[in-house]
Formats: structure tokens, sequence, C-alpha cells
């Protein structure tokens, strides 16, 4: 071998150790592993292949469907589902959906009538995300009714993602939503009720609720929601997963969705609905997906794990469905398809169960 010869196997060596330092890395491939099979990297050819290995892409689900935490998911369903019928794009099933519920009395964890924080104020928290990738976020809204569309519009009328506290008042009432007063009587008496024993409510759905909401339209594509007032009586600022791309809701079109509902710490800790579509993309199945982003948050709490309420729901690209939950008997979800077009509570699996 020559001299040029030489230096040019020696620059390309080289080349090929940087790149597997950079591929394998994160996939915890040994460099030797790659060279023992024979793989070298003159080009950026052996990334593609690697990568393309391990991620899976899945066919058009043939059928609409949504899907909601929570049974009081079913009506929220039943207004998604009528514009998926329509042809409506899965965006704006999802926030048509959960507006619903932001807007319902009876849910005491959701907009209107939430629970009220320590100080006696109503703050909610919400995110949207689309096919295409892009997301709205809103936390720590008071006075408006339906914060998933101010999420909305965040994402659609300004270069951010996510807009807090009185920045996001000022940016909902520039916008056009009204001002208004959503905390109620009940809300009110709740708060006063708790202010007499000043402990933290127990973890139940009641005062822990969040409903997030994933569809496919009739394009196959996928868009997701989530919204909540938080944890019942929170320190003032406080806020949760529901708001947060990527713990408390996660899209990705070319694999599927996952959305979250419970204790948002133990979920922000583990970035749970990401986890699960990048799991999922990894071949594991929906069900397997939720489950294993639960052990992760038993792994992180092994002692207190018993105490927290969590479950989590995914939608596949094809139209599979998985939902995991911690407590035995305790979560559930609302599933409306073509099957059942007017809406069924399906409790899943759990940790504890």
């Amino acid at each position: 071998m020559n001299f040029s010869r030489a230096k040019i196997v020696f620059f390309r060596s080289l080349w090929t150790l940087f790149l597997c330092d950079i591929i394998c890395y994160p996939m915890k491939i040994s460099r030797r592993m790659l060279l023992a099979l024979g793989l070298t990297i003159p080009s950026s050819g052996l990334k593609t292949k690697i990568f393309e290995q391990n991620a899976i892409t899945f066919p058009l689900g043939s059928k609409i469907k949504v899907v909601s935490t929570w049974p009081f998911g079913i009506s929220a369903n039943a207004r998604a589902w009528e514009l998926l019928q329509n042809g409506s794009p899965a965006l704006d099933a999802v926030e048509q959906g959960v507006r619903v519920t932001e807007a319902d009395p009876e849910v005491t964890s959701v907009g209107y009538n939430g629970s009220l924080d320590r100080d006696g104020r109503l703050t909610l928290d919400a995110c949207i995300m689309d096919h295409q990738g892009m997301c709205g976020s809103v936390a720590g809204l008071e006075h408006i009714m339906h914060p998933i569309s101010v999420a909305r519009a965040i994402m659609e009328k300004t270069p951010h993602v996510m807009l807090v506290g009185s920045g996001a008042l000022d940016f909902a009432m520039s916008q056009g939503f009204p001002k208004e007063n959503i905390i109620t009587e009940d809300a009110i008496v709740r708060w006063r009720k708790w202010q007499q024993s000043q402990k933290a409510p127990p973890i139940t759905p009641e005062n822990h609720d969040t409903i997030g909401m994933l569809a496919i339209d009739s394009q196959g594509n996928l868009s997701g929601a989530c919204t909540t007032s938080g944890l019942s009586y929170k320190l003032p600022g406080r806020v949760g997963d529901s708001p947060l791309i990527g713990p408390g809701l996660y899209v990705d079109n070319e694999i599927g969705a996952a959305t979250a509902t419970g204790v948002g710490e133990a979920i922000i800790r583990v970035v749970g609905s990401f986890l699960i579509v990048e799991l999922m993309r990894q071949g594991m199945q929906p069900q397997e997906a939720c489950k294993e982003a639960v052990r992760r948050i038993v792994k992180i709490h092994p002692k207190t794990h018993p105490q927290l309420q969590i479950g989590f729901i995914a939608l596949r690209k094809d139209g599979e469905i998985g939902a995991f939950g911690m407590r035995k008997d305790e979560f559930s979800y609302s599933l409306t398809d073509s099957i059942h077009p007017k809406g069924i509570v399906i409790k899943p699996e759990s940790w504890l169960g």
C-alpha cells in the first residue's frame, strides 16, 4: 500500500470511529460490535441503515377514531366524533371535544368550576398538538373559559409554543376571548371546606384529573389535546404535566400519539407521553409502551408509587389503542369509533392490579 492510500485508510478509520460515537452512544451499541460486523462509515449511509432498522412506520388506519381519558370523556368524544364523521381534521375534533369538558360544571378538575389553588384562584393549563408537529400551550391562565382554544391560537398566531399567567391572559383577550368569572359558588364552598382542615386532598380522579384526547381523522392524521385546572388546592404557580408537550401530550404523525393524566410531577420525570410514542417507534405495542412508562415511574418512586394516580393512553397510526394505569380499578378511558359510535368506557390493566 502506497503512502497516499495509507493516509486515506487512516483518516477513513478516524471518521468511522467519530460517527460511531455519535450514532451508537444513545443506542448503546459499541463501536467494536459494528466494526466486528464489517460495517464501515465512509458516508452517512450507515446512520440511515441503523435507524431504519430500529424505527417502524405504520400504515394508515382505515377508520376514524377518538379516545380520551376518564368516563367524562364520553361527552367530549361525542362532539369530536361528530366532527370527524363530517370530514373535519383531527385538530378541530380534539379542540372542540375537550371544550365540552372545559365548560361542564360537573367536572371539577377541568375548566369551569374547576378546583381552586390555595389562594382561592382558578388557574387553567392546556396544550394542543397537530399532525405536523406544531403545538401550543398555556399555563396559569385565569378568567378564560376555554384554555385549549387559547393554546391553539398561540400555536397558529404566534411564533411561540407556550404563554403563562398574565401574559397568556393578555394574549387571550387580544384575540377576542372574553374575560369571564369561571369560579363557581360550588368551587368556593369546596375551597373553604379544605381551608378548615388544611390537609392535602386525597389523590383521586375528583381532585387530580385531566382530560387528554387523541384522534385520527379520515385522512389518517393524528392530533391531541389536553386541558385541566390542575391539582386541587395546589401551591400558587404550580404547573403539572398537562400543558407540557412531551410529558402531558405528544403526537408524531408517522407513529402515533399519547397523553397522560394523574400526578403531573411523576409524569414529567419520565416525559411520559413522548416516551410512549418513542417506544412505539421502536416497535413496542401501544399497551406495552404505556405499561413501560408506568414502570419507569415506579422505578423512580419505589416506595410512594401506590399513592400516585397515573394513567396513560396511546393511539397508534394504524388505529391500535393502548392504555395502562397505576392503581387497581381506578383509571379508565373513553373510546368512540365505528364499532362504538356512542362511546364506551374501558378500564385498562394497572400496575397494582
